[in-house]
């Protein structure tokens, strides 16, 4: 399993093992949200893994409607999944999971700089492990077209 924090600068990355029992944060992805760039940098992350689900965090509001950002995530979503059609690919609500993954990397030891370079990262490995241990309440399935 794959997560994405995607963001409009950053995109953040977190994975597990088949049984869901390690689940760690990748290197954080430097570059536009939603772009081909975003696209080519999945692809070379899928490459080297057997993966069956995509999760794509999707950063709604505290009453559970879209944000601004919703719009651009929704629209990139359809072409991960056509991208991928071996693959789930799956919207998941990350609201907060940028505050939880900030505060702890800050219980680990980091500091300033380092809690921006890794956030993203962790915060996908927040909405990863949230879906394992919550089950898998889907926000919306892409739709993908050719």
């Amino acid at each position: 399993m794959l997560a994405i924090d995607p963001g409009s600068k950053h995109t953040g990355f977190a994975i597990s093992d088949p049984l869901r029992l390690v689940i760690e944060p990748l290197e954080t992805w430097h570059g536009p949200g939603e772009s081909e760039d975003l696209l080519r940098a999945i692809d070379a992350l899928a490459a080297d893994r057997q993966l069956g689900v995509i999760l794509i965090g999707l950063p709604l509001n505290a009453d559970g409607s879209d944000s601004e950002r919703c719009v651009s995530i929704r629209a990139f979503a359809p072409k991960l999944q056509a991208r991928f059609k071996n693959l789930k690919v799956i919207l998941r609500n990350e609201h907060l999971s940028t505050k939880e993954a900030e505060a702890r990397l800050h219980e680990a030891g980091y500091r300033g700089a380092e809690i921006r370079d890794r956030s993203d990262a962790w915060a996908a490995m927040v909405i990863l492990e949230e879906w394992v241990l919550l089950g898998e309440p889907v926000t919306r399935e892409p739709e993908a077209r050719d």
